[in-house]
């Protein structure tokens, strides 16, 4: 999606190699089709391998465990929830010429929601979603890559905060970040989460959603899945999704707490790489600061 790399130390993957390596580990399917998609995603390089499969590598060494947790762990989730997963069909090993795990998974059909355009029945259908994946089964699950408290994220938060002067209302932010770390913690157990809903992880088919993508399972705070209300959902369906999930206060702010710090880490990191992103999180930050004016 963008000509500059996002990451300074992100590997160059181009279709010379992923022919390569589907060559020497998956001759049957090495003469399909390949076309690099077009993806705002951060973690992984997508080609399109014939009409059915999508081949993902990771573009950076961050991206590696997810991977592996979505070759072990989608295949045991996707037939407990209600819409589609890039269950993955093969998994690719590390060689000579690519250092890592890679996959191969079925090519879901769909288009991401936009901001402009919200379906309808979205905040039911993700509700549907995150509620039958909390219901699932924790034992045995990994940590979310985003399974830890709100405040161990205080330091890095406030830097991007003053990184940001003059670009957002940093005042207001860090009062709505100051509010957010006094809010009490989750004090149940871990639940299995997405940890990423947000646009480019949704596809919908005839105007409605469809699948689930982009999705390393985990444990963690229920709070982490209502970042969508923040960075999808109109606020007129923002509390829809609630009354759906039977969300408290705490846990809602929580939710919000959450998408503010990725927003606020994700606006500097991508300002000139990444427009897809730096749009959605200044989105993120103003839906937040209308909310809290709101609230006031």
């Amino acid at each position: 999606m963008t000509a500059a790399k996002m990451h300074a130390d992100e590997l160059d993957i181009d279709a010379s190699l992923v022919r390569h390596l589907l060559e020497r580990q998956f001759p049957h399917w090495a003469k399909l089709p390949l076309t690099k998609v077009a993806s705002a995603g951060t973690d992984n390089t997508l080609f399109r391998l014939g009409e059915e499969m999508v081949v993902r590598l990771p573009r950076i060494e961050w991206a590696v465990e997810p991977i592996q947790r979505e070759q072990e762990w989608l295949p045991k989730l996707a037939s407990l929830l209600p819409f589609a997963l890039p269950v993955p069909i093969a998994s690719g090993q590390p060689d000579e010429d690519y250092p890592w795990p890679w996959s191969i998974a079925p090519w879901l059909e769909g288009k991401h929601p936009s901001l402009e355009q919200v379906p309808s029945t979205l905040p039911t259908d993700l509700a549907h979603f995150v509620k039958a994946l909390q219901s699932i089964d924790p034992e045995g699950g990994p940590p979310s890559f985003r399974s830890e408290r709100l405040e161990t994220r205080d330091e890095r938060t406030r830097k991007v905060i003053d990184e940001l002067h003059g670009i957002i209302d940093t005042d207001a932010v860090t009062e709505i970040w100051e509010r957010t770390l006094e809010l009490p913690g989750w004090s149940g157990s871990p639940v299995w989460i997405h940890s990423d809903l947000a646009p480019g992880n949704l596809l919908l088919v005839e105007n409605q959603l469809s699948a689930i993508i982009d999705f390393s399972p985990g444990l963690g705070d229920p709070a982490c899945d209502l970042i969508v209300a923040w960075n999808l959902l109109p606020k007129e369906m923002r509390n829809e999704y609630r009354l759906a999930l039977h969300v408290d206060d705490a846990t809602w702010l929580r939710g919000r707490g959450w998408a503010l710090s990725i927003a606020l880490l994700q606006l500097p990191y991508y300002l000139h790489t990444n427009p897809i992103i730096t749009a959605n999180a200044k989105h993120v930050i103003s839906e937040i600061l209308e909310d809290h004016h709101t609230r006031e």
